[in-house]
């Protein structure tokens, strides 16, 4: 299978915040909505139902952990969690937090408007309040 590395696309989009036991965590760069990706880092993974059934135990795991996390931080009026892979084809789960006032509302995010990179002051700050609220779970940040 090789070595686990993240898609050029996922990796040029987004900024890494760290790992999971099983999953890396991104945020993508669009301050419109809080919007995190779980990868798992496994070489060659495209779908679901190539995990064995314990790496899908632990991936639904940390989306739920994520998942919650993002609403509780967020309070947002929806979560959509999504694994799509029409463009990147490497497996990924979005974590979007919506609101009824989001630009794209009550559709989807894909492709409606071009993303509007975070202010660096705001990555770190929001980084750092996402990882924390992870807590021991989450292996941290990766530089």
């Amino acid at each position: 299978m090789g070595l686990f590395s993240l898609d050029k696309r996922l990796d040029n989009d987004c900024i890494t915040v760290g790992n999971f036991p099983l999953c890396r965590l991104l945020l993508m760069d669009d301050a419109s909505y809080p919007w995190f990706i779980l990868v798992p880092r496994i070489a060659g993974l495209e779908e679901l139902y190539e995990l064995t059934s314990e790496q899908m135990r632990q991936v639904m795991t940390e989306s739920s952990i994520l998942s919650k996390v993002l609403q509780q931080l967020f309070n947002g009026d929806k979560l959509n969690v999504a694994a799509l892979g029409n463009i990147v084809r490497q497996l990924h789960i979005h974590h979007v937090v919506r609101f009824s006032a989001d630009p794209a509302w009550p559709g989807p995010v894909w492709g409606r408007f071009p993303a509007k990179p975070y202010p660096t002051d705001q990555i770190a700050s929001l980084v750092t309040r996402v990882g924390k609220a992870l807590g021991d779970c989450f292996d941290g940040f990766i530089k």
